[in-house]
């Protein structure tokens, strides 16, 4: 029977993982079985430098810590070495990275998810993982915009000379 302190030191530990995952905007269980020190070294590292957080913890902690927050299903994907990658900030970080290691590393497994507040499956985990970056995203739709914008001024441009000089105004920009 374990001592009230060792049930005090594990509540803890619930709370502290329940926490983080509260907030969070997104994380990825996996199955890390079979990685080396050497592949697990650099997965934790391309981790932090994305800000996600890696933990590796006993299943039942990690599934109550889940079903505090309301993420019960995901305590069916919690057999074997489970690992946790969750971030606070990029909601496709930990989906990306964990994809590009699953790729890499034939024992290394997505297992599921969560994302926008509900569960995900590894499809799903896949399926974000190939999501561009918020960056690439708002790069992709300001590039969008200006290209509206300039084929608008130019044809504004283009009827103003036509109206000041004639034809021959009109076809000299496009010349240029």
């Amino acid at each position: 029977m374990p001592s009230n302190k060792v049930l005090e030191a594990k509540k803890q530990i619930v709370e502290a993982l329940a926490a983080k995952l509260q907030t969070a905007q997104s994380g990825v269980l996996v199955k890390y079985e079979g990685i080396t020190v050497a592949d697990d070294t650099a997965l934790r590292a391309a981790l932090r430098k994305a800000g996600v957080e890696y933990t590796v913890m006993k299943n039942t902690l990690t599934g109550q810590a889940c079903e505090k927050v309301g993420y019960g299903e995901m305590k069916q994907y919690l057999e074997g070495m489970t690992a946790i990658a969750v971030s606070q900030e990029d909601p496709i970080a930990p989906a990306r990275i964990m994809k590009e290691y699953q790729d890499k590393i034939q024992s290394f497994e997505i297992k599921a998810g969560f994302v926008d507040g509900g569960v995900i499956d590894k499809a799903g985990v896949e399926a974000l993982a190939a999501t561009p970056s918020k960056e690439v995203l708002i790069a992709k739709m300001m590039g969008s915009l200006m290209s509206s914008l300039y084929s608008f001024a130019y044809v504004l441009q283009a009827k103003i000379d036509k109206e000041n000089g004639g034809e021959d105004a009109a076809e000299a920009p496009a010349e240029a």
